[in-house]
């Protein structure tokens, strides 16, 4: 079943918007989260820049039920850039209706408009839900073995 949404990307206008939706999903997977607002603050600067791209679904009334969320960076294995498809979240009570495949491929669409040769996305290991999802839609999994864990180092500066 496909749910008829209206896509487009979003603007230093829709901050708030997608601030929203990025707290919504932290909080839906018991992720921290820093709230909405600053989330929304964080937007209004990030889309104003070339380097990345936000796809927002919306329903017939202009209500946000769904992002995508991607970075673009420069890369020497091809001239376009890499995407990273740092978030893509749909609201619980609309996910199976075809809108995530909607966003994604949109997206996709996007990215390689712009230039980009790969997208990359992070699936936690025991997410095969998720994991299925972007199978389905021609993501493989790279690391060794059937299952992995997502390892990610970090360091404040």
């Amino acid at each position: 079943m496909s749910t008829s949404v209206t896509l487009r990307f979003a603007t230093k206008q829709d901050a708030a918007t997608v601030g929203a939706l990025l707290h919504d999903f932290n909080t839906e997977f018991e992720a921290a989260t820093p709230g909405a607002e600053f989330f929304g603050e964080r937007f209004t600067d990030l889309l104003t820049r070339e380097d990345v791209l936000v796809v927002l679904a919306e329903k017939e009334d202009g209500e946000a039920i769904a992002f995508a969320y991607l970075t673009l960076r420069p890369t020497p294995y091809y001239p376009g850039a890499l995407a990273q498809l740092e978030e893509l979240y749909v609201r619980p009570t609309l996910r199976d209706a075809g809108i995530g495949t909607q966003v994604l491929t949109a997206a996709i669409d996007e990215a390689r408009r712009r230039g980009a040769g790969e997208m990359h996305i992070n699936v936690d290991e025991i997410d095969h839900d998720t994991r299925r999802f972007y199978e389905r839609h021609g993501f493989v999994n790279i690391e060794p073995g059937e299952d992995y864990r997502m390892l990610c180092y970090i360091r404040e500066l």
